[in-house]
Formats: C-alpha cells, sequence, structure tokens
C-alpha cells in the first residue's frame, strides 16, 4: 500500500489512486475460507454483494457477549477462538461500524493476525464505491480535490477513497484526526456561538462543542426526529439548566414539510417511504434570517436537501460548516460541490475522525474573511 504523504494539489486522482481492483474483487478471487464479523444490516447488505459476486461465505462469527447459541441467516453464529480452531488460514469481513478506542484498537490487532477487508457499503442508497465509480466520476471528484484548503485535506481525501475501494483499514489508520485537533485548527468555537445542530441525537455534539468554549454559547438550536433520541435530548437541556436552547423534534430538509419517518431509537434513524408521516423542517425557515455561527449536519443521507433548506443562511450568514459526507456514495463530491456552489467564499477542509469504516468522515467548512 502506498499513502502519499501530501498529495500534490495540481495533480489528478486519476494518477494518485493506487487501488485499481476492489475488496470485492480480491474476495472473489480468494482460496481461504471467508468469515463474516458481525450480525445485523451491515452483515446483511455485504452478503447481498457476495451472492452478487459469488463470493462464498464459510460462516459468521461474533464477539464472545453476542454468540449465545445465535444463528443468523442460516449460519451458526461462532466465536472467533472456535473458528481459529477449525481453520488454519482464514480471511475476515468486518460487517459493523466501530467508533469506540477499545473496539477500534481490537480490530486493527485482528488485522494483525489475520487477513481483514472492511467493505465499504453505502450507508442509504445502492451501488458499490469501486475504481470504476471513481473514474465514472472522476471530473467531480478532481474539482473537489482541486478545491480543498490544505495539504491534509487532500491526503485525508485521497485515502478515503482508497479505503473505499480496497477495504484495507491502513488508510484510514494513517489519516485519523483527533477531535481537539479540528476544533483548535479549523473550527475555532467561542463563547458567543450560535449553533444549529441537525441530527441532534441525545445532545452529544451541543456536548462537545461547549467543551471547548467552556460551556459559553449564545444560542442553540437543535433538531432530533427519533421520539426517544428526542427525550434525551431534553432530559440532557433540563439537567443542564440550559437557556437559549431551542429543540424540535423534526426532521431537517429542504423546505417545511410532512415526511414518512422510520426510528430506530438510534443514530442511525432514517427517512423511510414506509415510515410514518412526521415534520421536517428548513434551516432557514427555523432561523428567520437569524444569522448563524456553526451549523452542522448528520442527517443519515439527507445533507444534500439539509444544504438547500439552509441556502439563505449560508449565502448570507456564512456558519462554519460541519457535514458528515459518508452516507451516500455521491457525498464525498456532491456535498462539498455544493457548498461552494452555495458560498463560494468557504474554504473546504476534510478530517476523518476516529470509526471504522469511513464513518466520521466529515466536511468543515470556513469562510474567508
Amino acid at each position: 500500500m502506498n499513502v502519499t504523504a501530501f498529495p500534490p494539489k495540481g495533480a489528478g486522482l486519476e494518477s494518485l489512486i493506487t487501488e485499481r481492483k476492489s475488496c470485492w474483487e480480491r474476495l472473489k478471487a480468494e482460496k481461504r475460507p471467508i468469515f463474516i464479523y458481525g450480525m445485523g444490516d451491515g452483515a446483511m447488505k455485504i452478503m447481498a454483494v457476495f451472492r452478487e459476486y459469488g463470493i462464498p461465505v464459510a460462516g459468521i462469527f461474533a464477539s464472545d457477549d453476542f454468540v449465545r447459541g445465535h444463528s443468523f441467516a442460516g449460519y451458526r453464529v461462532h466465536k472467533l477462538s472456535e473458528i481459529e480452531e477449525m481453520v488454519e488460514d482464514f480471511v475476515i469481513v468486518l460487517a459493523f461500524a466501530a467508533g469506540y478506542p477499545e473496539l477500534v484498537e481490537y480490530i486493527r490487532a485482528l488485522s494483525r493476525k489475520h487477513t481483514l477487508y472492511v467493505p465499504d457499503v453505502p450507508v442509504i442508497g445502492t451501488g458499490l464505491f469501486t475504481y470504476d465509480y471513481c473514474m465514472e466520476h472522476l471530473q467531480e471528484l478532481n474539482a473537489v480535490y482541486r478545491s480543498l484548503a490544505d495539504d491534509e485535506s487532500r491526503r485525508v481525501f485521497l485515502n478515503v477513497i482508497q479505503f473505499k475501494i480496497s477495504g484495507n483499514i491502513s488508510y484510514l489508520d494513517a489519516v485519523t484526526e483527533e477531535p481537539e485537533a479540528i476544533y483548535r485548527q479549523i473550527l475555532k468555537p467561542n463563547r458567543n456561538e450560535t449553533f444549529v445542530d441537525l441530527g441532534a441525537y441525545n445532545g452529544d455534539t451541543i456536548r462537545e462543542l461547549l467543551s471547548y468554549t467552556g460551556g459559553g454559547y449564545f444560542a442553540v438550536h437543535a433538531m432530533e426526529p427519533d421520539r426517544k433520541n428526542f427525550k434525551k435530548l431534553r432530559a440532557y437541556i433540563e439537567e443542564n439548566d440550559m437557556k437559549r436552547v431551542n429543540a424540535y423534534q423534526c426532521a431537517a430538509w429542504c423546505t417545511d414539510a410532512e415526511l414518512p419517518f422510520s426510528a430506530k431509537s438510534g443514530r442511525q434513524s432514517v427517512l423511510s417511504p414506509g415510515g410514518q408521516l412526521m415534520t421536517a423542517r428548513s434551516v432557514d425557515s427555523i432561523l428567520q434570517n437569524q444569522p448563524a455561527t456553526i451549523l452542522k449536519m448528520d442527517v443519515e443521507g439527507f445533507e444534500r436537501e439539509a444544504l438547500w433548506g439552509a441556502a439563505k443562511t449560508i449565502t448570507h450568514h456564512a456558519p462554519k460548516l460541519v457535514v458528515a459526507m459518508y452516507h451516500r456514495n455521491e457525498d464525498i463530491f456532491e456535498l462539498p460541490l455544493l457548498v461552494k456552489k452555495l458560498n463560494p467564499k468557504y474554504k473546504i477542509y476534510i478530517r476523518h475522525r476516529l470509526y471504522i469504516p469511513a464513518w466520521e468522515t466529515n466536511l468543515y467548512a470556513v469562510a474567508e474573511s
């Protein structure tokens, strides 16, 4: 693997992307048994691609605490130790996301012991992020790459692309950044921020922001559609006796509307055609021409619509932006290009926070003064 330290701004990605063969192609060519680590939605998506490529599944295993005689998709769920006793050499395909340091380190250790792939399957939408997909969207990817504000953003951008193609976590390890560096170097928050939090979950991002402002802020507007998450958000606000905080149980959208919403009571509560109707609001409608200084969006694949719903705010007030860009395959190029379209004064940064796969790869935008 070749990780470029500082990819030159003038170069095109066609000469920098060295991963040409996808993890799916490599897995199809494997002669060793392939075991899937994990159960749930991620495993189902991966197994669907396996069927498409004709990749055989030798079995399923889970962390010891989750086995307990379970079966999944017709397979008995094993412990890793059981597989290691039965099979001398095998391949592991990770089928869940990990964001806690202890779990990430365990997965890294696993990759040093066995051949490990972490396939990139979109959280929302269809299709696979392959080298061919990159070549189909080379013009857009190059436009983003050449517009990025610093060498580190270009390095992160390239490494995330290489990871998405290859499933090799060392690409992510090489560019994982601590939150403190992002806050201190890019966002630089102060005690007078008006913070708009789309996808507020239980208040975790509000709590994180305030840890860098000493608890100070001017106002907070928080939107969270899931009922149980919203209850936790309200409890956080009330327990801390927070003033000038407006909490809305609604989805973020390009306009005010009623949308079908599927509540999963977790971080991945999503809009769904089969869901119950729920109120959706735009940022511009909520703010009513009042300024925002930081706008964060993590809305499970609907960041594009949320950006359009904040178009006036972004154009006229240029808040600092934090936008998740990992839910859909196209997010990695569509969202930066949309931000630049809405306000060309923005300097665009990309950083990856601790997570496997490439979740927590975010766009940060700060307007030039």
